[in-house]
This record gives structure tokens, C-alpha cells and sequence, in this order.
């Protein structure tokens, strides 16, 4: 992205044949880049689904040639191809597909970094690959810090996305349709951060004025004064991928609710409160959430649908639970694909772009 000083990719597979051959005869390819049903040993590489894995660069280490870096094209239909197939997989756990897709978005990074690639274009495949990034990360469950993903480590890569994404950005070389949506994914995934919300605040006013920065701005106001009422209705309002952006928040504001309500309602004797009527005020999943999230802060329940707040009894261990965000985040997707969704945003996310901010 330095123009003329770097050359561009001409690898036109998603993995260059001497990588994969070299994976194949180490025994370090995936299983999801094996060709379907091998029995060979070692197993052989499928092609059309192996992906360059992520390598640090050495100190003193020459440039890859031309031959082994993927142009924009070629990157971007590999995060498609991640996106579409691999993030979808059924036969894989969701700790693991993240995990993968994880490692290699951040090869397709290396990539673009490493070729003189336009920022137009380089900015299309960073939002795609932050896009899927974002999506599998919230596709975890609840167990996932037990299985491969790590979760330090993932959020450590989402915020690299955000990086390279603003930065290129910063370069002021555009247009740059998407980028009102990805500023404010970045407020929402860093919600209540202040050196956030000042980076977002100093953005030109074309930006800061499009309706998807609008809103993120208004759910960190809500975020940062406690008005859960409010935050809770503005999240049901998000697409899915401001939703994905942001459930990393939603169990610890679901937390900070709940202690105000206790505050306000416990008693000795004990006060109730209907569940349902938490249901509606935190975008919970139901009544069975509803009362697990009580029993795990201490709180009995009275019956099926009523919780008491009993004076002393409300208390906080470990980690908020993380919940299912069915309500919040799975029901935004209405029937698309993930690849829909990472190639082309919610429209209404896309009305009132400036047209080059300055």
C-alpha cells in the first residue's frame, strides 16, 4: 500500500502449491483443507480448500516473492470462501472454525500489507476479513475459553483488524462506502473506552453525522450512564454485525442492571419482580435465561416466573454469564448468509455515506 514500491501478488490460489506441498510432507495441514473422504498418509491437500496459514515475519528475512503473495482478488475470494464455507461448517466446532479463520485473516492481512495494493481496494478486502472475523468470534459459546480458540488471543486479532482497517482509512485515499459502518464497529466493540469514543469523536463531522456512527454513539452514551432501559432498546435496533461487534458487552451491562435493580428493590423480607418483566428490560433469550441469570448472581427465584431481591443475597463471581443472544444477535441475520452479510452490510447501514469526507 505504498504504491509503486511494493509490487502486487500473482499467487492465484488461495494457498501457493509450494506452501501446500510443504504442509502436506510436514504434516501441518488442517482438516479442514484436506481433499474430502483421503485416507493417504500424510493426507493430501484439497486446492480448492487449503488456505495460507499465518507467518511471522524474521528479522532479515527477504520479502516472499511476487508468486507467493495473493493479489486483492485473490484475497478477497478467500475470505469469501472463508465466510461462506468454512465459517458455515457443520462438521466442525465453532471454537475450532474460529480459531482457523482467525489464523488465516491474519495471513490475508500479511498479505496486503506486504504488496502495493490501493487503499480502495485494500480497505474492500480489510472490511470483509474484519466482517467474518467479528461473526465467528461471536459464534462462540459460552465454553469456548476450553476449546482451541483462545479468547485473549482473538480479541487481540479483531482489535489488529480495527487497526489496519482505520488506518487505511487514514490514508484518505477512498471513497470508502463502508466505512461509517466500521467506524462505529469499532466504537461497539470497544464500548466505554474513552481512547475510543475520543478517536471516534475526532473523525470529520460527514462521518461522525451517517446513521450507523449516530448510533454507536448513542449506545456508548447509554453504556457509560447505566440507562439500561434505553442501551437494551438500542441494541434490538442493530444489524447483525454492529450486534456481533458488541455482545462482548452484553453480559457485564446485563450485570450493572441487575445490581441496580437489586439495589433498588432488596429488602429484608423480600421484593419480587416478574421475570418477564426482566425478559423485556435486558433482550434476554426467555424465561430460562432470565432465571439463570439470577440463581448465578445469588437470587432466588420465587416459582417459575418471579425473582426475590433479598437484602445480601445479590453477589457477583467470576465472569457475568455470557448468554445465548438469540434475541440480540442470531435473529439479526433474517435469513441471509454470513457471506451476505460480509460482502454487502444491512442497507440501512449504508444511507447518508459522505461521499469523501475530508
Amino acid at each position: 500500500m505504498l504504491g509503486c514500491e511494493l509490487p502486487v501478488g500473482t499467487c492465484p490460489d488461495m494457498c501457493p502449491a509450494a506452501e501446500r506441498a510443504q504442509r502436506e510432507r510436514e504434516r501441518r495441514l488442517h482438516r479442514l483443507e484436506v481433499v474430502p473422504g483421503c485416507r493417504q498418509d500424510p493426507p493430501r491437500a484439497d486446492p480448492q480448500r487449503a488456505v495460507k496459514e499465518y507467518s511471522r515475519p524474521a528479522a532479515g528475512k527477504p520479502r516472499p516473492p511476487p508468486s507467493q503473495l495473493r493479489p486483492p482478488s485473490v484475497l478477497l475470494a478467500t475470505v469469501r470462501y472463508l465466510a461462506g464455507e468454512v465459517a458455515e461448517s457443520a462438521d466442525a466446532a465453532r471454537a475450532e472454525v474460529a480459531s482457523f479463520v482467525a489464523d488465516r485473516l491474519r495471513a490475508v492481512r500479511l498479505d496486503l500489507a506486504l504488496q502495493g495494493a490501493g487503499d480502495a481496494e485494500a480497505a474492500v478486502v480489510l472490511e470483509a476479513a474484519l466482517a467474518t472475523l467479528l461473526a465467528v468470534v461471536a459464534r462462540l459459546g459460552p465454553d469456548a475459553a476450553r476449546g482451541p480458540a483462545d479468547p485473549v488471543l482473538l480479541q487481540a486479532q479483531v482489535q489488529e483488524g480495527f487497526g489496519s482497517l482505520r488506518r487505511c482509512y487514514a490514508r484518505g485515499a477512498g471513497p470508502h462506502p463502508r466505512q461509517p459502518a466500521f467506524q462505529g464497529l469499532f466504537l461497539l466493540y470497544n464500548l466505554g473506552s474513552v481512547e475510543a469514543l475520543r478517536e471516534v469523536l475526532q473523525l470529520p463531522a460527514a462521518l461522525r453525522t451517517c446513521p450507523p456512527l449516530r448510533k454507536a454513539l448513542a449506545v456508548d452514551a447509554a453504556f457509560r450512564e447505566g440507562n439500561a432501559a434505553r442501551l437494551f432498546r438500542l441494541l434490538q435496533t442493530l444489524p447483525y454485525l454492529a450486534s456481533c461487534a458488541v455482545q462482548c458487552h452484553v453480559g457485564h451491562a446485563r450485570r450493572e442492571a441487575l445490581a441496580r435493580l437489586a439495589r433498588a428493590f432488596s429488602t429484608p423480607k423480600g421484593q419480587t419482580l416478574p421475570l418477564g418483566f426482566m425478559v423485556n428490560l435486558l433482550a434476554l433469550d426467555g424465561l430460562r435465561e432470565a432465571q439463570d441469570l439470577c440463581q448465578a448472581h445469588g437470587l432466588p427465584l420465587d416459582g417459575e416466573e418471579r425473582v426475590v431481591f433479598l437484602r445480601g443475597r445479590y453477589v457477583e463471581e467470576g465472569l457475568p454469564p455470557a448468554g445465548t443472544c438469540k434475541v440480540l444477535v442470531e435473529s439479526k441475520l433474517r435469513g441471509r448468509t454470513l457471506e451476505e452479510v460480509v460482502m454487502a452490510e444491512e442497507e440501512d447501514e449504508g444511507a447518508d455515506r459522505p461521499g469523501s469526507p475530508a
